[in-house]
């Protein structure tokens, strides 16, 4: 059954690939509009997959298909400046240990590729649609594309990533209405770091593996490795002189820092000589590159996830730094949520249009379902940024005498809760056959519901304040006794 309710969603990324297949499942009538002419354009480095998003890809039939393309990651190997090994731990192993399931490393547009190919009906997805303007009225809302072209639908669905489009009109359509959305959010995103982020052919294998991740800690940068057969995947985060807000002191979008190539060969070469193991140099990768660019890394999660007949999703609406790999996850957990809503609501009205107030109440409970978890991810991508490139005191001292010390298993039983207590469709069964860990599905048989009338701190709050805590004793130990 197609419901006489549509929605058009805005971009045919990670997220609006996600939407298309819940919607579709859900019998909901739906357009979907990807202003690039490919499916998976060649940009991009890789996507990791963590077991709950696995999930999610067992229910849209695409789990087998990932699981083909790519060898299950081993080790995690971190280095010091001078490129010799601090630590080598089973953390891949852990996560498969406690939860049945490896984490995924796939190149981004081979992922894109997949998501599409496992589409039951692909004539929902519209390729070299680039949206001009976004309108709303009483009856619905309009998308008029640059060749004048109108798509009609009841909402808007913005998962047109960090520079969102979609986004930016939901901000002046609801300035018409004196809600000044853009006032509030001048501080929700910030960006803090800039990455030369890119892939190529394997290289030295011997040092950095056939699917192992390494990272190389720096004062104010790090590198991050990832090794597959016949792949390298790299990212050199360095840090901003001066971070900047995604909107200016006017309330207005800032201007966007576009790097050129020959800002990403200038970042290159200044990391040149940097030792990554005993063998090599960043120049060694570099060099044999495939494809490579300098990016700004934005972080952070909005106040308003929507306003009248537009929501977001993906990183339109929460962004996050990409040291643990939890970005694309995230977005599919979102798409995951509001499609559980959409679809209950939908099938109460029996598939027929939803007025703008109904609308509202599916988009308000679909944010207070996520974005405590989003910004506790969030955090925990930020902190986890912070450590590697001994961003601070404290971050330095983390990675540097807490992390290389910590039993193998702490960190993966750590996030073996964010991981067991991630989201599902509430209306398609898991593929069958997929398979439980040590740690139970949160809602499943033998696991613990979450007491979601307790407000609790996140994961890297606790953290930050706990390994604070550490230094303070450490310092004031030392004074005591000198």
């Amino acid at each position: 059954m197609i419901s006489n309710f549509r929605v058009i969603v805005v971009g045919g990324g990670v997220a609006g690939l996600t939407a298309s297949h819940a919607l579709q499942q859900a019998g909901i009538d739906h357009v979907v509009l990807e202003r690039s002419s490919e499916v998976a354009p060649p940009v991009g480095a890789s996507i990791a997959i963590y077991p709950h998003g696995a999930r999610i890809l067992s229910q849209m039939g695409c789990l087998d298909a990932a699981r083909a393309a790519c060898h299950p990651c081993d080790r995690f190997i971190t280095r010091g400046p001078d490129g010799k090994v601090w630590s080598n731990s089973r953390f891949f192993r852990n996560v498969r240990d406690n939860h049945g399931h490896d984490i995924l490393l796939l190149e981004r547009r081979q992922f894109l590729q997949i998501l599409y190919d496992g589409l039951p009906d692909k004539s929902f997805l519209r390729l070299g649609c680039r949206v001009r303007d976004v309108t709303e009225d009483s009856d619905g809302v309009e998308v008029v594309l640059d060749d004048g072209t109108v798509e009609r639908g009841d909402l808007v669905l913005g998962c047109d990533g960090v520079h969102s489009l979609v986004r930016q009109r939901m901000w002046e359509l609801a300035n018409q209405q004196n809600k000044k959305l853009q006032d509030e959010e001048q501080t929700s995103m910030v960006t803090r770091w800039k990455c030369l982020v890119g892939m190529g052919p394997p290289v030295a294998p011997e040092a950095l593996g056939e699917h192992d991740m390494t990272v190389v800690h720096d004062n104010g940068c790090s590198f991050l490795f990832l090794t597959q057969p016949d792949k390298l995947f790299f990212f050199v985060f360095v840090r901003l002189e001066r971070h900047h807000h995604e909107l200016d002191g006017s309330g207005q979008p800032r201007r966007k820092r576009r790097y050129t190539d020959a800002d990403a060969e200038a970042v290159a070469d200044s990391f040149a000589g940097h030792p990554i193991c005993e063998r090599l140099v960043f120049g060694d990768i570099w060099r044999k590159r495939t494809r490579g660019s300098l990016i700004s890394l934005e972080e952070g999660v909005l106040q308003h996830w929507s306003h009248g007949r537009i929501v977001l999703a993906g990183d339109s609406v929460h962004k996050v730094t990409p040291n643990i790999a939890l970005g694309g996850n995230s977005a599919m957990e979102s798409i995951v949520v509001l499609c559980n809503h959409l679809a209950q609501t939908v099938a109460a009205h029996q598939g027929a249009r939803l007025s703008r107030a109904t609308l509202g109440k599916v988009f308000r409970q679909y944010q207070r379902d996520r974005v405590q978890r989003v910004r506790g991810i969030m955090e925990l991508s930020s902190l986890i940024t912070r450590v590697q490139a001994w961003d601070g005191i404290v971050p330095k001292f983390v990675a540097c005498w807490v992390l290389p010390f910590q039993a193998d298993h702490k960190l993966t039983d750590q996030l073996g809760e964010l991981i067991r207590k991630a989201p599902k469709l509430d209306y398609v069964q898991v593929g069958r056959g997929f398979a439980q860990g040590r740690l139970p599905w949160e809602g499943e048989k033998n696991g613990h519901a979450l007491d979601k009338g307790k407000t609790m701190m996140s994961w890297a709050s606790k953290s930050a304040v706990y390994l604070a805590g550490c230094l303070i004793a450490l310092v004031l130990a030392y004074r005591l006794v000198a």
